[in-house]
């Protein structure tokens, strides 16, 4: 089937599925595949729950003319997402980054949609799949889709910016987040500023923090392009810290404006001021700015600040690479907070430079004084020194169950799959 035809097929039927267990009536079920699975064979069940067709690539499942039979189901999901796509002539703002990408997406969503009809990426799906189901879910009454892209990869974001057709864009940041796949740190400059190199190719325009200089190297050859920063910027701004709460100064037009977040550290100053840019160049108000800012809470394990029992909790535990890792403890170091306490987990994804990595961090944490240090994974199983080391985050919750701080601040960072929510759960409510 051509993909003008599913397109009108679409149109009826504007919800796509591609997870069973999430499918409602009248959904359009794309029946992917994996390492370990099939969506093909749950197709029939997927129409006897109410999907109105299901979309597949095994033409011996098909047994009526609610089966729609394609060479692809990936590529066709994708096809389908770039040709709706088209359909619409309003912004599309891409992010990408090592740090900082979901929580800039959800500032700048937040802003826009003081003014516009704005559709973004729903969590972090920002992936080959996430990318085109996020299309689909735009409707005609959209003015402004912001898109979160994420890569472990050369020539990821080179795709999905095919499949997107950004018109702007944004890298927050070039860290070492993913250093196994990328090969390097100059891999990650390469495959994050495929979404530079677009842009540059079809006339599209940047928004570049100028605080980072390499941006201004990789943005080269683009056009238009908007700055943001604390110097040298269209638009300027200065990071405060109020306890442990990042306040932003927004200089505008000669005026100061206070912005008040819940955002936990310094490292969020550059994700506010993204927002602040974007916003201020669609001609939002600085007053709208600041209070769609200062509503905005963090959740999901990002940058979350929580308070359980006695204790006082950063829970940073979604994500975790070199970069982010040491802005945490930097910043929880230089804090005011009393009673400091560290419960740190592995970094994945670091290939060779794993147990370098690694202890480049355990020296970070010597250089401060700490009430307790706690760490998790083999990532840090022979460089642990005089730490607490546990093998997973089971066997650290256990260890807290008996051992839990009382009146402390304690920081917990590391990797999604190091699951350290579990030691917060470990923790007493009272």
């Amino acid at each position: 089937m051509e993909i003008a035809e599913l397109y009108k097929i679409y149109l009826q039927h504007h919800s796509v599925q591609t997870d069973t267990r999430k499918l409602k009536a009248d959904d359009i079920y794309f029946a992917l595949k994996g390492p370990n699975f099939n969506g093909n064979t749950f197709a029939v069940q997927a129409l006897n729950a109410g999907a109105a067709y299901a979309v597949i690539d095994e033409r011996e499942y098909a047994v009526n003319d609610r089966f729609i039979v394609v060479d692809n189901v990936l590529e066709t999901l994708q096809k389908l997402a770039t040709y709706h796509r088209k359909q619409f002539s309003i912004p599309f703002i891409a992010i990408t980054g090592s740090n900082g990408k979901t929580t800039t997406k959800e500032l700048i969503t937040t802003v826009l949609n003081q003014k516009y009809k704005t559709y973004a990426t729903e969590g972090n799906l920002n992936n080959h799949i996430g990318v085109p189901l996020t299309l689909l879910k735009i409707k005609q009454d959209a003015e402004i889709a912001v898109i979160e892209m994420g890569a472990n990869h050369q020539k990821e974001i080179e795709g999905y910016c095919r499949i997107v057709l950004p018109t702007h864009g944004i890298i927050t940041n070039v860290g070492k987040a993913h250093i196994e796949g990328f090969g390097s740190l100059e891999g990650i400059k390469k495959g994050k500023g495929e979404l530079y190199d677009f842009l540059r190719e079809h006339n599209g325009a940047v928004f570049r923090n100028s605080d980072l200089d390499y941006l201004e190297v990789m943005a080269t050859g683009i056009s238009s392009q908007i700055t943001y920063g604390s110097s040298n910027a269209q638009y300027i701004g200065k990071p405060l810290l109020q306890d442990v709460f990042l306040k932003v100064a927004s200089i505008s037009a000669g005026a100061e404006t206070i912005i008040n977040t819940h955002l936990v550290g310094e490292y969020n100053f550059p994700n506010v001021m993204a927002s602040i840019a974007v916003g201020l160049y669609f001609d939002i108000s600085i007053d709208d700015i600041r209070s769609a800012v200062s509503l905005y809470n963090p959740d999901n394990s990002r940058s979350q600040w929580l308070q359980k029992g006695t204790n006082r909790i950063i829970l940073d535990a979604y994500n975790a690479n070199p970069t982010s890792m040491s802005a945490a403890i930097i910043n929880f170091a230089s804090s005011n907070l009393s009673n400091k306490v560290l419960w740190i987990g592995g970094m994945k994804e670091m290939g060779a430079d794993e147990e370098k990595e690694h202890l480049e961090i355990i020296r970070l944490i010597e250089e401060y004084n700490w009430n307790d240090v706690l760490l998790v994974g083999k990532e840090f199983q022979k460089i642990k020194g005089r730490f607490n080391w546990f093998e997973n985050s089971n066997e650290a919750a256990s260890f807290i169950k008996g051992n839990s701080p009382q009146n402390s601040s304690i920081l917990i960072k590391g990797s999604r799959a190091s699951k350290m929510e579990l030691l917060l759960e470990a923790l007493p409510n009272n």
